[in-house]
């Protein structure tokens, strides 16, 4: 049976999901400045296309590799204790990629940017997991799940104008410092950092700090789906100001109309799962990636911009439906004992695919000297996510034996 908290316990329940919530928001556009300010990056340090894809790439190398011992030390150390260290951590390496003087030594700090950053994700979702019960947890984590993309959306109307009016140096300086802020503001709303936020009895059948292998399909199906998140926001403001010739201020309407979607989608995912997809979440995600993979391929036959975008932005909406209903189908699944590492495992995959996308486009697209074969192998990989996600077992841990 549930233990369900006092009622006076609801509010700091919806504080701790704001508190995420804005957290992830600040790091996405942390994060995505580099993305935005790629092509100004290159002209400074005279980088070819595959060096650009390692410049996006750099950051995923390391907060990948971050994922599965960052999920650890939340489990160890708990949620708010590592929240404050990671904020700290990448709004200082943020900061001092305003200082890079060589390709060598901006690689380098977005390695160290990297590993900062990495544990936020698993502290963030276990307090959220931490804070809602059962019946709530899905939708919770899906709303946790939409300030990704909204930070995507809104990291260029904050960026790109300060790129324009301080240069590529002095954005990171100033995004760097608004984190910095934010740490004051998360630790004097969480005091004291060594009691959790209130907690809620898992309601699974799991044992007790036993791994649960199901995660490895979401890992999967997070994988595919990142793949085409992280090689479209690293190298879309590229495409827009090289191949189509936009400039700056063009791409700042542009650039965030799928994050919007995105957003869209991530926060409806955990509600449509609930509402029309309980008992059959599985069936979801998957239709989902499906319907992704016919919009990737729609983008990579369209000639003109407009069908490209419009492709774009529906597949955005798919896909993070997808995204949005793994981790809020995982949040209802895993016990809360490992569940920081369990989360990290199914980041991990993500990451990867963030690792990889910038460079494998990065080569494409010097390959080929266009970026219509990278639409064609974003299109194979929406395919692998619907292909693991068929393989997500949906049985009680008594019956999987």
């Amino acid at each position: 049976m549930e233990e369900l908290n006092p009622a006076s316990n609801k509010p700091k329940s919806y504080r701790s999901l704001s508190l995420v919530f804005i957290g992830f928001i600040i790091c996405f556009i942390d994060r995505s400045a580099m993305n935005i300010a790629l092509a100004y990056v290159g002209k400074t340090f005279t980088l070819t296309p595959a060096q650009l894809g390692v410049v996006g790439s750099a950051f995923f190398f390391s907060y990948s590799l971050m994922q599965i011992p960052g999920g650890w030390l939340v489990d160890r150390f708990g949620t708010k204790w590592m929240t404050v260290v990671s904020l700290i951590a990448w709004s200082v390496f943020t900061v001092m990629t305003s200082f890079a003087w060589s390709f060598t030594s901006l690689i380098v700090i977005r390695v160290l940017f990297g590993i900062g950053e990495g544990s936020y994700p698993s502290a963030a979702m276990k307090q959220v997991r931490l804070a809602f019960p059962k019946d709530k947890r899905g939708q919770a984590s899906g709303v946790a799940i939409s300030s990704n993309y909204i930070g995507n959306a809104v990291a260029p109307f904050v960026v790109a104008p300060l790129i324009a009016a301080m240069s590529w140096r002095g954005a990171f300086h100033f995004v760097g410092i608004l984190g910095l802020v934010y740490v004051l503001i998360y630790f004097l709303l969480e005091r004291p950092l060594n009691q959790e936020v209130p907690d809620y009895e898992t309601g699974s059948s799991q044992e007790k700090g036993k791994f649960d292998w199901r995660v490895l399909s979401f890992s999967g199906v997070v994988f595919g789906l990142s793949v085409i998140t992280k090689g479209l926001d690293t190298w879309m403001p590229t495409y827009l100001l090289q191949a189509r010739h936009i400039n700056l201020k063009g791409i700042t309407w542009l650039v965030p109309l799928p994050s919007v979607t995105a957003g869209l989608g991530a926060f409806l995912a955990g509600f449509i799962m609930v509402k029309f997809f309980a008992g059959h979440e599985k069936w979801l995600i998957s239709l989902a990636s499906l319907v992704t993979m016919c919009f990737m391929y729609g983008m990579f036959r369209s000639q003109s911009l407009t069908w490209i975008i419009v492709f774009e932005v529906l597949a955005y909406f798919t896909k993070s439906v997808a995204f949005g209903a793994s981790y809020a189908f995982v949040a209802q699944l895993i016990s809360k004992s490992n569940y920081g590492a369990s989360i990290g495992v199914v980041n991990f995959g993500g990451q990867v695919a963030g690792f990889l996308a910038p460079i494998l486009i990065g080569l494409v697209v010097q390959a080929t000297h266009s970026f219509t074969g990278a639409f064609l192998m974003l299109t194979a990989f929406a395919l692998l996510s619907f292909v693991a996600s068929l393989t997500i077992n949906t049985k009680p841990a008594a019956e999987r034996g």
